[in-house]
């Protein structure tokens, strides 16, 4: 079944680098800082669910530089980096002060926020990256000062504050591309316009904050400005640009009647709309909701991960331990068993691991939003690459949801066009839907469509009107039969034909004369065909399921190149279909409308909603496809496998720099006279980190 593990977040170590950074930052207030609500990699259990990723950031850059400045004093002073650079100072007072006082300062400066962090790991009993961070700068601090004071032997006060300036550069690189990937929530909270013209009964209009706006309201929106809210056109037709929230890169018409969406922005036209939804109750909140929740959850790669950083915490102390008690064998007791000791922590750290697998989260989630896909479960995303069947429902999924005129017949003395301009004449006071498809129809071709007069409607045996004096009926059989009227035989094998494919036949009468034969069905989406081929291409099994009958469902399979369907399902036995797939050893999909088709979407390893613009919330779906492409379904497998193959990767890279990495930190290689220093170590560990995030933010590269 499809699974939300949103829930699971609460099972982690407390955020705290997040507390941290916001008491660093200074706590801004909520009203100062823009609405972002994204967890960091190190994630867990937050108040309010709002994370200023900017306010880490800048945190992390400030004491940066702080540090950096600092720290040249004691580069500049220290005796192996003058012989290593073949430069001297020349002597000054209170010169062998200069490391240990701005060596202090560094460590309070710049590693405090790591030691809080390290405190709230080891007060969960969780320890991790932090605690290892933490220990390396304090045995490198303590030594150093007991070098000063109590040791004979050379400190490292350069190593210790490079140390914490490449640790500082690190989260400041990681904090500024968590902030950059996860920039889908800004661009939404950027689309709402803050203010809304709200019209009085006197027709005045008066600007007030969106916030004030009630449903019922209307508000006036002008050409070219953001629609402030979700709501139905009253009065006024225009284009609207839906790209941010459907991914339709053409404006799309709107007019009277039409809903429309908050977030989206007016053509050229001036709309007054009837406020529907506002605040949380939006399409755009839902959206957002989405996104953040999808952000939020924890996946299966993002777990590997933490148990890995929790696993290296242990096995880093175990290998400092062997590390000292080897090199104590061979040297005897020497001060530079810390530096080895120090060396091995600092490799040992997970930076590099605990930020592989939340960026490339973080980007499959932009990536998704961006191509109309919300990802509500991630689980549910990293279960797609592992998907053999597609179930389709078919109406409103596969096809469009309502009829449409597929194909005419005509006597011989009616031309094809005047004959769909008639019907929809003859049909143009009736809301019934084989009515709105023959207006469509005509409307769709710019024919030219008769006025009619006299309209009459009867149940069950279609409608009747007159058109310059001359009596027309549209209906179905039951209509000839009750005029004891008989189709030509053209006409008669035209909706034999047609009603073995599942369509519905109507016709047009004048008088006593039968004159033409309309066929209606529920035409296949335009993108329906292609993405039938393009998963049975990769291997995938594509099943529709219908509650229609089994001739309309075969027709329909045949046309769209299905092979497998089930026909004449009600919405309460769809999840028994899907069962009965997975006992036969399938990873199911199922692909619905949200709503009839809930428990089905419930029971498939992953469930995909199609067609739910403006209805985003639909909570037994881990996927929902804004657009009603059913080729977003092919999207949604190609992001999975890129998901995939981008968090392997930078599991790799991490994981395996620490493997390789920690026997020269131990100094396996010190017989061949390469030993790692503190800073070394540090800088190696860093730029682990850099390659990891480049090669998550790569992946914005790859087509979907």
């Amino acid at each position: 079944m499809s699974r939300n593990n949103h829930d699971e977040t609460h099972d982690r170590v407390p955020a705290a680098e997040d507390q941290a950074a916001q008491e660093q930052a200074g706590n801004r207030s909520q009203s100062d800082r823009p609405a972002q609500r994204h967890s960091g990699h190190d994630g867990g259990d937050h108040d309010n669910g709002s994370h200023d990723h900017s306010g880490h950031e800048q945190m992390f850059r400030r004491r940066f530089w702080i540090s950096l400045a600092l720290s040249i004093p004691v580069l500049l002073t220290s005796e192996m980096l003058q012989g290593w650079l073949g430069f001297s100072l020349p002597p000054f007072p209170g010169d062998g002060w200069v490391g240990p006082v701005f060596s202090t300062i560094v460590f309070v400066v710049g590693g405090l926020p790591f030691l809080q962090m390290a405190w709230s790991e080891l007060r969960a009993r969780k320890p991790g990256m932090m605690a290892l961070i933490s220990l390396a700068i304090t045995v490198a601090f303590v030594f150093s000062m007991a070098t000063v004071f109590v040791l004979k032997g050379e400190a490292f006060f350069w190593e210790l504050v490079t140390l914490i300036d490449v640790m500082l550069l690190g989260h400041w690189i990681e904090r500024r591309s968590v902030r950059q990937a996860s920039g889908a929530l800004d661009k939404l909270a950027q689309l709402l316009p803050d203010k809304a013209k709200r019209l009085g009964e006197d027709g005045k209009t008066e600007e007030i904050p969106v916030s004030e706006l009630r449903e019922g309201d209307l508000v006036l929106v002008r050409p070219g400005a953001s629609i402030p809210v979700d709501g139905s056109i009253s009065e006024g037709e225009s284009e609207v640009d839906e790209a941010m929230i459907t991914g339709e890169s053409r404006p799309v018409p709107r007019k009277s009647g039409d809903d429309v969406v908050g977030g989206t922005v007016n053509g050229d036209g001036s709309l007054r709309i009837e406020v529907g939804a506002v605040g949380d109750e939006t399409t755009l909140a839902g959206i957002m909701k989405l996104v953040e929740e999808a952000q939020e959850a924890k996946s299966r790669g993002q777990m590997l991960a933490d148990r890995a950083a929790a696993a290296l915490f242990y096995v880093a102390i175990g290998v400092a331990v062997l590390t000292a008690i080897a090199w104590w064998f061979v040297l005897g007791w020497d001060i530079s068993i810390l530096r080895r000791v120090a060396t091995v922590l600092v490799i040992a750290c997970p930076h590099a691991l605990g930020l592989a697998v939340p960026l490339v989260l973080a980007n499959t989630t932009a990536m998704g939003a961006k191509a109309g896909i919300l990802v509500h479960d991630r689980m549910a995303l990293e279960e797609a690459r592992t998907l053999d069947t597609i179930v389709f429902d078919k109406t409103g999924t596969l096809t469009e949801g309502e009829h449409s005129l597929v194909a005419i017949e005509t006597a011989e003395d009616l031309d094809r066009n005047r004959a769909v301009a008639l019907a929809a004449a003859v049909e143009g006071d009736s809301e019934h839907m084989i009515a709105r498809a023959l207006r469509r129809a005509a409307e769709e071709e710019e024919r030219d469509v008769p006025r009619a007069s006299g309209f009459e409607a009867s149940k069950g045996r279609g409608v009747r009107a007159e058109i310059d004096g001359t009596q027309w009926r549209v209906g179905g059989p039951n209509m000839l039969d009750g005029l004891d009227l008989e189709p030509g035989e053209t006409l008669y094998s035209f909706a034999q034909d047609q009603g073995e494919k599942g369509h519905t036949v109507v016709y047009l009468v004048r008088n006593e004369a039968v004159l033409a034969a309309f066929a209606m069905a529920d035409r296949p989406r335009e993108d329906s065909r292609e993405a039938v081929q393009r998963l049975r291409e990769e291997g995938i099994s594509v099943v529709m399921m219908t509650g229609d009958s089994e001739d309309v469902a075969r027709a329909v399979a045949e046309d769209l190149g299905i092979e497998e369907w089930f026909a004449g399902v009600l919405p309460e036995n769809k999840d028994d279909r899907i069962r009965a797939l997975q006992e036969q050893g399938r990873k199911v999909a199922m692909v619905g409308d949200g709503i009839n088709d809930a428990p089905a979407l419930s029971r498939a390893d992953v469930g995909i909603a199609i067609g739910s613009g403006t209805d985003v919330a639909v909570q037994s779906a881990g996927i929902i496809l804004v657009r009603s492409q059913p080729f977003d379904v092919v999207r949604i497998l190609r992001l999975s496998r890129l998901n995939r193959r981008k968090m392997v990767q930078n599991l790799w890279l991490a994981a395996g720099y620490n493997i390789l990495a920690l026997p020269a930190a131990a100094g396996v290689l010190a017989p061949w006279g390469i030993v790692l220093s503190p800073a070394v170590g540090a800088l190696f560990m860093s730029a682990s980190t850099v390659v990891v995030a480049i090669n998550a933010q790569l992946m914005r590269r790859t087509k979907i």
